[in-house]
C-alpha cells in the first residue's frame, strides 16, 4: 500500500489530492494520468470549494476466471456533502476514465441541488 499527495493550484482554488494505491505500484505515468483527469473535473467545480480529495486505486483479485480487476475510487469533500464515485474495470485506465465521467455527472447534480436550495425549491 502506498500513498502520495498531489497538490494543484488553479484559479486560487487549492486542492490537495491524496492518492492511495493498494496491491499496485503507483507509477509516475498512473499518477500523471489521474492528475490530468482530475484537472478536467476541476472545470466542473467552478467556485465550489473542495476541502478534501481522496483517491484510491487498487488491483483487486478477481474470481477464478476473472483475472485482474482494477478499482478506482474518488471521495470529494465539498460543502455539506461527500461526493463519492467508485468504478471497477479489467483495465486501470478505463476505470479511471469511468470515475472521471461519473464524477462530472455527480458534480453537476450537486450544483443543481445547491441552485435549487438557493431558489427555495
Amino acid at each position: 500500500m502506498r500513498s502520495e499527495n498531489i497538490s494543484t493550484d488553479h484559479k486560487q482554488n487549492y486542492m490537495i489530492i491524496k492518492i492511495k494505491s493498494t496491491r499496485l505500484e503507483l507509477t509516475p505515468a498512473i499518477r500523471d494520468y489521474f492528475q490530468n483527469k482530475m484537472d478536467m473535473v476541476e472545470k466542473y467545480l467552478g467556485e465550489i470549494k473542495v476541502t478534501n480529495c481522496d483517491v484510491e486505486i487498487e488491483k483487486a483479485v478477481g474470481g477464478q476466471h476473472k483475472g485482474e480487476i482494477f478499482r478506482a475510487e474518488v471521495n470529494l469533500e465539498v460543502p455539506h456533502q461527500l461526493l463519492r464515485v467508485e468504478k471497477t474495470e479489467t483495465d486501470l485506465y478505463k476505470a479511471i476514465d469511468k470515475v472521471k465521467d461519473h464524477l462530472e455527472l455527480v458534480i453537476k447534480k450537486y450544483k443543481e441541488k445547491m441552485i435549487d436550495k438557493k431558489r427555495g425549491k
